[in-house]
């Protein structure tokens, strides 16, 4: 690597950190950055040096409070700024406060892109395997707060925890009344007046929990504001709740669905089986996408307004409530890119038509489910550290 930089010593005493330069070649000023090397977030910036001689000469003094630091060595100019922004080499120091004294880890000649990419290649890794390690061993966490979620909803009411069970029942009757009776809604292969409700419901058994979750999502980390600035908890596990809790409802209502299927025909189809390779990336791509609505909603408050608006419009893009044979020939290619639109056909097929899914949307759901997870998972990661300063 051609650079003006020579020989560089680094020696530590106390809080004092001295760097000896050998240049090969005479520079104008050198100056020095602190940054986190956890977040690469700018901490203080320095004196300029003059460097016209060979030898050059810098004495850093840290800050008392321990952690890691890194420091950034690099000529300046009032006219230019910083080389090591241009992409020319600087000196990079990985130092550690430890008690009363600085500790440096490592030292060399590098470059800004040369530092990213290597920071890119040791986070990749972790995209995969955090995620679901966060997620695992906080699981007795979840099961508490999903248990305590659920509880608070209907506490203090009559049927108390009865009504995970009575709202999908009368939602269903509801419904029967409303299209099957009143409005005798027909289309299908059921022309019964029981079939638009049960066509209906199984579009809406994937909505309800996913919407319910993303509806919330925006506002889980602001609502634990009090959490994030005074407890040392694993935020990530706060979207996942209205995840969990959504689906233990989505539950009952399967079991609802499934005995008034089988009153009304006499059967459930052993289909039904294919639901857990439905759930596992309904679960997924719920989970990924609260991720990145709470960390966002940190910084746009707004978002849960608009949220709501997408989510209506959302629905609306979805066959639920109308037959896929009705929606324009032109915008079904796309429109079949839609992860809810995959689920709720294929909740329909293996509830109601008694056969399995397709294979080829039910493959892209589980794609895109995995890459929303753990890219949403990474966009969490990488703003929490922050939370505390914006909330």
């Amino acid at each position: 690597m051609k650079s003006s930089w020579g020989d560089v010593r680094v020696t530590a005493r106390g809080l004092t950190l001295t760097v000896d330069l050998s240049l090969a070649k005479p520079a104008g000023s050198i100056g020095w950055q602190f940054y986190d090397p956890d977040t690469n977030r700018f901490i203080q910036e320095g004196e300029w040096t003059d460097a016209t001689a060979d030898e050059t000469s810098l004495t850093i003094d840290f800050p008392p409070e321990p952690g890691g630091y890194r420091i950034y060595l690099s000529t300046v100019s009032a006219d230019t700024g910083w080389a090591y922004m241009r992409g020319d080499p600087f000196v990079v120091v990985d130092a550690v406060v430890e008690g009363a004294l600085v500790r440096v880890l490592s030292h060399e000649i590098c470059t800004l892109r040369r530092l990213r990419w290597r920071s890119f290649r040791r986070a990749l890794p972790k995209i995969f395997t955090v995620p679901m390690e966060s997620l695992w061993w906080n699981r007795a966490l979840l099961r508490s707060m999903v248990r305590r979620d659920i509880l608070t909803r209907y506490r203090g009411s009559m049927a108390d925890v009865l009504w995970t069970v009575l709202n999908p029942l009368l939602l269903m009757l509801t419904y029967f009344f409303v299209f099957g009776v009143v409005l005798r809604t027909r289309f299908g292969a059921d022309q019964t007046g029981s079939g638009y409700v049960l066509y209906f419901l199984a579009g809406m058994l994937p909505w309800l929990a996913f919407s319910e979750a993303a509806g919330r999502a925006p506002y889980i980390v602001l609502e634990h504001r009090n959490w994030v600035r005074k407890l040392v908890f694993p935020l990530e596990t706060l979207p996942a709740i209205p995840v969990i809790s959504g689906i233990v409802t989505e539950a009952f209502a399967v079991i609802v669905f499934c005995v008034v299927l089988f009153a009304l025909h006499g059967r459930v189809s052993l289909a039904a089986a294919w639901l857990p390779a439905l759930v596992i990336p309904q679960v997924l791509f719920t989970v990924g996408l609260a991720w990145f609505l709470a960390a966002l909603a940190v910084y746009m408050r707004d978002l849960g307004q608009i949220n709501g608006f997408l989510l209506t419009l959302w629905f609306f893009l979805t066959p639920i409530c109308y037959p896929v044979t009705s929606m324009p020939k032109w915008a079904l290619p796309v429109l079949r890119r839609n992860p809810l639109f995959v689920l709720v056909q294929a909740y329909r097929d293996i509830l109601l038509d008694g056969h399995a899914p397709a294979a080829l949307p039910v493959v892209w759901l589980w794609v895109l489910s995995l890459a929303v997870f753990f890219a949403g998972h990474a966009w969490f990661y990488k703003l929490r550290k922050t939370f505390a300063d914006v909330i």
